[in-house]
């Protein structure tokens, strides 16, 4: 499990956090839930996205990765197939006909018919695979690194790389990716928050601090592992979704007026 693979990178990036809003105050944002939504206590979120009315998900751990078609009122899904085994299922994103997933450490991804969820092929990468975004004409890629790669969406070969900052230092451990009105939107894995970069400069221009959604740790199966992890937009309506790994509800929120960092 990540947890165990990279908890001192991920005390770095709490530090580097706590450095960054001391040295450059950075906008934080609050919400307001809109609507709340049943959630697979099971499912084990690395990435989400939303599409014609219904959710897509991909979801990890050894024995369980998986993708699926999730109907957005209940929960339920409508059609799923495993991850190749052995690997660990990782970020998703649609593009054309296609549904594209990540793997954690096995450097390799798989491409999924999206009318039928079955894989089709597979494409290499080096490195780690956390999750992908898009904009309509690039992929967006993280790897638990301070860099986002960006991958020309036919031939999945990166043709560039976005370095990101916060107040100055790099951010590491960006997670689950969501282009969001001309932003990408990263959830920050072991922390509450989602970081909003400006695909430009690489630059945090924002924080969504969500940590009075998360469940009390006593709901929790594993509440060291499921934390916040999952960001979905809907572009037509304006509709923000969030969730975290195994959490037993979905949440579409509002932004809020940001207020400055302490």
């Amino acid at each position: 499990m990540k947890i165990l693979a990279a908890f001192a990178t991920a005390v770095f990036a709490l530090a580097g956090i706590a450095r960054a809003h001391a040295h450059e105050a950075i906008p934080v944002y609050g919400y307001r839930v809109v609507h709340s939504y049943p959630h697979d206590t099971q499912a084990y979120t690395e990435g989400l996205l939303y599409l014609d009315g219904h959710l897509y998900e991909s979801t990890g751990q050894l024995g369980s990765s998986g993708v699926r078609k999730v109907e957005l009122k209940t929960g339920k899904v409508l059609q799923s197939s495993p991850t190749p085994w052995p690997d660990y299922g990782e970020g998703i994103v649609v593009w054309k006909d296609k549904l594209i997933q990540l793997s954690w450490r096995n450097h390799e991804g798989f491409v999924y018919d999206l009318a039928t969820l079955k894989p089709q092929a597979r494409f290499p990468y080096p490195g780690e695979g956390w999750a992908l975004t898009t904009d309509g004409q690039r992929l967006y890629m993280s790897d638990g690194t301070p860099t986002i790669r960006i991958l020309d969406p036919d031939t999945l070969q990166q043709t560039g790389s976005i370095h990101v900052t916060a107040g100055g230092r790099p951010l590491a451990n960006i997670n689950e990716l969501e282009w969001v009105k001309g932003q990408i939107f990263a959830n920050v894995w072991l922390t509450t928050r989602i970081a909003r970069i400006d695909p430009a400069s690489g630059d945090v221009v924002g924080w969504i601090d969500l940590a009075g959604l998360v469940p009390p740790a006593d709901t929790l199966a594993d509440p060291v592992n499921d934390v916040l992890n999952g960001i979905a937009y809907d572009a037509r309506h304006d509709r923000l979704f969030v969730t975290g790994k195994c959490w037993p509800r979905l949440y579409e929120i509002k932004l809020v007026a940001p207020r400055r960092a302490r």
